[in-house]
């Protein structure tokens, strides 16, 4: 028995290699087993490979930027994935969609750790960072995924949808993933509140806010606009918010957007042996975002930009310096909290106005209270406002941070 097989065997490799007619008989089962790979003319030829491979040099080409805009020219990418807005202009990195403003808002609202949010022309995409875009399919691929099971009864936000609707579907979307694709189990059921892991984390160690105190001041300014795209509403308007609004963690309307360029850090506390690995939180509201870590260095130079929404009750920028340690819990090294009330009335000044040219439009006289090094200069050139801080951490022995904040109203 054993022979015969072997002599099977013998056959049907000699039929392979002299005649591509598979032989008859008992014999043809394992030829078909024995020649069952992938046919050659299915398999790319060199040349094939080669094509492909200039096909892709050729769209990497175009630069990040043209690439994104070529992007948006596809029909799923041309509305918002969430709630149908025509001409979204963010993306939300880690998920792979292109959404609108105001659902971009919510989406910062989750945290970095689930939605990390770019926008498509203020902020500077890599060739790498594009590609991840490309490979995760765009909107309709993705809402294919995530809305996979979406109840026939549950309609998806529109365009004119309060913030409260859009930030009850959008975590349960992306959060909980209650619709997705291979999950028709009972976490669907699951009430739809806010889990702690839904914002990044603050390392242990971070002193409560004094909430009452920035309540207080906040009445003072009173700068906070409902969420439109325009700066110019009646103060009156400001005290018509619901309070599921304000109970709600995530669901808030914005004014605005607050982007943070982390400079540069200056004679760090030590809390390593010799040096520390720093690393900077910002925090507005329930929003927080991080820098990457620089290892052993007490000067550190970051240069990294960060985006953050502007909820209408203006909190404080809060900044906090960490160490990061691999085994044991991360060091404080300091924390600051920057008013950014100027700033943003600065910005509000500015959109009704047709100034034109640069010019100073106020500053923060540097004093005990903010622990600025110099005056916080606010400008206007090429049409954005600007201010920048250099200021001393609190709470620790040493160390100043350098950041400049630009403000971006919602009509850009």
């Amino acid at each position: 028995m054993i022979r015969s097989s072997i002599w099977k065997l013998e056959m049907s490799t000699q039929y392979e290699k002299s005649d591509p007619t598979p032989p008859s008989g008992s014999g043809s089962c394992l030829y078909d087993l024995l020649c069952s790979d992938t046919p050659r003319w299915d398999r790319p030829s060199d040349a094939d490979t080669t094509s492909w491979l200039l096909r892709k040099e050729t769209w990497r080409s175009f630069g990040p930027q043209a690439r994104l805009e070529r992007m948006l020219e596809d029909t799923g990418n041309r509305v918002c994935a969430d709630c149908g807005s025509p001409d979204p202009k963010w993306v939300s990195l880690s998920i792979g969609v292109f959404i609108c403003i105001k659902c971009s808002g919510v989406h910062r609202s989750l945290g970095s750790h689930i939605s990390k949010v770019l926008s498509v022309k203020l902020d500077e995409w890599t060739e790498d960072q594009v590609d991840g875009l490309v490979n995760l399919g765009g909107n309709i691929v993705v809402n294919n995924k995530y809305e996979a099971f979406l109840p026939n009864n549950l309609k998806k936000p529109r365009p004119d949808s309060s913030i409260e609707e859009r930030s009850d579907f959008i975590k349960r979307k992306y959060e909980m993933q209650q619709f997705l694709e291979g999950e028709q189990t009972s976490c669907r059921l699951q009430p739809h509140h806010r889990t702690p892991s839904s914002t990044l984390p603050l390392p242990p160690g971070y002193p409560l806010l004094n909430e009452k105190k920035h309540s207080e001041k906040q009445s003072r300014h009173r700068i906070g606009h409902r969420f439109r795209n325009s700066w110019g509403r009646k103060d009156s308007d400001h005290l018509k918010i619901s309070k599921k609004s304000n109970s709600l963690p995530g669901m808030v309307e914005f004014v605005g957007l607050i982007k943070v360029n982390v400079v540069k850090g200056t004679n760090l506390a030590v809390r390593d042996m010799l040096s520390s690995d720093p690393y900077v939180i910002l925090a507005l509201g329930h929003q927080s975002v991080k820098t990457r870590v620089i290892k052993n260095n007490l000067n550190p130079v970051w240069n990294e930009s960060l985006m953050l929404s502007i909820p209408e009750n203006i909190p404080p920028l809060r900044v906090i310096v960490y160490d990061k340690d691999t085994f044991t819990t991360d060091d404080f090294m300091g924390d600051a909290e920057i008013d950014i009330q100027p700033l943003v009335a600065a910005a509000k000044a500015y959109e009704k106005s047709e100034i034109q040219e640069s010019m100073q439009l106020g500053k923060c006289v540097a004093n005990r209270d903010n622990n600025f090094l110099k005056d916080g200069i606010i400008n206007l050139a090429d049409g954005k406002v600007k201010q920048q801080i250099s200021f001393r951490l609190q709470n620790v022995e040493r160390g100043t941070l350098e950041i400049e904040l630009e403000c971006v109203p919602l009509t850009q």
